[in-house]
């Protein structure tokens, strides 16, 4: 038996993002099989290499809640929202999933400072930074989207834009982390 060393409300602020972590692993899985089914394999690749990297941050918070003594809850998510309509729809709603998600990482970092639960708070620092590459990556492939969708051929640009985002880095380099 582990000595709790976090707070009965940080432990219930992090099941509660271990389970959104999970329901955003869930998020991608659906879209996956939507580009799938839809024809978009390179979508599909990277929403389901997406969808997998969710779940190792659902596993994060999980082991981190337990090693702190606390008690990971596992609890029932909620049901990917309805196919998007298109892949900028889809693109949009990733991102404003990510921007939903950093404001929840965000919170427990303010409690961890609030707290001055110091581990918690260097914890979280991963995931904010994780949270900046998240949101960069998504808009940029949004960008590359609607650069796309302005041309003539919007089928020969889709295709291109779903082959590039099947070798698509599941990560974006962070502008102040740029070598001069």
């Amino acid at each position: 038996m582990k000595t709790k060393r976090i707070s009965t409300k940080m432990e219930k602020a992090l099941n509660e993002q271990m389970t959104r972590e999970a329901f955003q692993a869930q998020v991608y899985l659906s879209y996956a099989s939507w580009a799938e089914v839809s024809g978009f394999a390179g979508i599909s690749a990277f929403l389901f290499k997406h969808s997998q990297e969710e779940r190792q941050h659902m596993f994060k918070f999980l082991e981190f809640i337990n090693d702190r003594g606390g008690r990971a809850k596992i609890a029932a998510i909620d049901a990917p929202p309805a196919d998007p309509k298109d892949i900028q729809d889809c693109l949009q709603k990733t991102l404003q999933h990510e921007i939903d998600n950093s404001k929840s990482i965000d919170a427990i970092v303010n409690l961890a400072l609030e707290e001055k639960d110091w581990a918690t708070f260097n914890f979280g620092q991963w995931f904010v930074r994780e949270q900046i590459e998240e949101e960069t990556l998504v808009n940029n492939l949004l960008d590359k989207y609607q650069l796309a969708a302005r041309g003539n051929e919007k089928t020969a640009n889709l295709y291109d834009l779903d082959r590039d985002m099947s070798a698509a880095p599941q990560d974006a380099p962070i502008p102040r982390d740029a070598k001069l």
